[in-house]
């Protein structure tokens, strides 16, 4: 309580209150947003307004995902799925091989995946597949989720990106979409000989406490999009990237490999296929938008955010994050909408 007592009065957070009041239908009804700041979370509010046919539907579907909840609670525990933000999350256990020295970013899908050498992708890189590089064509988001969960194995996957057509060249044609985070899971299970969700909750989950984060029970998990988590557990996630790798003393991942994740993969000579309106920007890492750089181009506000509206921001230039979770699939105005919290949030703790 005392500690409550002196983060209230150091910042005043009225206008984030009035931000959440103000932007709840376009949120879907409900939202947790969190701050943290200086090794403590500084902001934790929570706002439900969702209707009664809302949250039967809800209900209904976390019933068949074999999820429990609670339709009404909505707080920092509440587990939600989180689509894009996945992609963060995975290119962070990706970058743990890279680490121990098991994988390299430069390293050819080839070299561990031969079904794509027999079609001629062999030469895409870890890199390329981390930054939706890999020039192999996509369709629509809808019919990709559609293409990989009609399959029973993450082989049969494999098989069918490599007998897809280019799109683009390797490296110089951007699509962000599902398929250059599939491939990168498939690598690491094969230098491991584990699944893709073990691999997850060994060294990210467990190491961050995340205890209600994993990528569901589908047959083939879905690197890009298809986990879940809560506010509280993907804040623990974020302030692991804040600190440069490290979690509560514990090395997660290295300082070199925060450096490479943030690093931009788009130049000007790119070819852009797909880019989300939402996101609007040109700049991306592995599995991280780059919304921010400073004067010596290096990545100081960095981003992931989610289809239906949740949003995780790092802030090294006033080090500070934050998470949003909502669920809407509607994002109109959300682009503009968001720019608008992070300025206001900005403002009360920024440096």
């Amino acid at each position: 309580m005392l500690f409550f007592q002196i983060v209230k009065a150091q910042y005043n957070f009225t206008k984030v209150n009035d931000w959440l009041d103000n932007n709840i239908e376009k949120l879907g009804g409900h939202a947790v947003l969190m701050i943290y700041k200086d090794g403590q979370i500084i902001y934790n509010h929570s706002v439900n307004k969702e209707s009664e046919k809302r949250q039967r539907v809800k209900e209904m579907i976390a019933k068949k995902r074999g999820i429990t909840i609670n339709k009404k609670d909505f707080s920092e525990n509440t587990k939600e799925r989180i689509a894009s933000c996945s992609k963060w999350l995975s290119a962070a256990l990706v970058m743990t091989f890279v680490d121990e020295g098991k994988l390299k970013t430069t390293d050819s899908i080839g070299k561990y995946l031969p079904i794509f050498s027999q079609h001629g992708k062999g030469h895409i890189t870890i890199a390329q597949c981390l930054s939706h590089l890999t020039g192999i064509y996509q369709p629509s988001l809808k019919e990709g989720i559609k293409n990989i969960t009609s399959l029973n194995t993450m082989d049969e996957a494999m098989q069918f990106f490599a007998t897809q057509p280019m799109e683009g060249e390797a490296g110089k044609t951007f699509h962000y979409g599902n398929i250059g985070l599939q491939i990168a899971a498939a690598v690491i299970e094969k230098i491991s000989g584990k699944s893709f969700g073990i691999l997850f909750n060994e060294r990210i989950a467990k190491p961050l406490d995340m205890q209600q984060t994993d990528f569901g029970k589908s047959k083939i998990p879905l690197a890009a999009g298809g986990a879940y988590s809560s506010a509280k557990d993907y804040m623990n996630f974020l302030t692991m990237m804040l600190h440069k790798g490290t979690y509560n003393g514990k090395r997660i991942l290295s300082e070199a490999a925060i450096a490479e994740m943030q690093k931009n993969n788009i130049t000007e000579a790119t070819k852009i296929i797909h880019n989300p309106s939402v996101n609007r920007q040109t700049a991306y890492g592995y599995g991280v938008w780059i919304f921010e750089n400073n004067k010596h181009h290096q990545s100081t506000t960095i981003s992931s955010p989610g289809l239906f509206g949740s949003l995780p921001i790092v802030d090294y230039k006033r080090n500070y994050c934050f998470f949003l979770m909502a669920y809407n699939i509607n994002n109109k105005g959300r682009q503009e909408n968001y720019q608008d919290l992070k300025q206001i949030i900005d403002k009360i703790v920024g440096d």
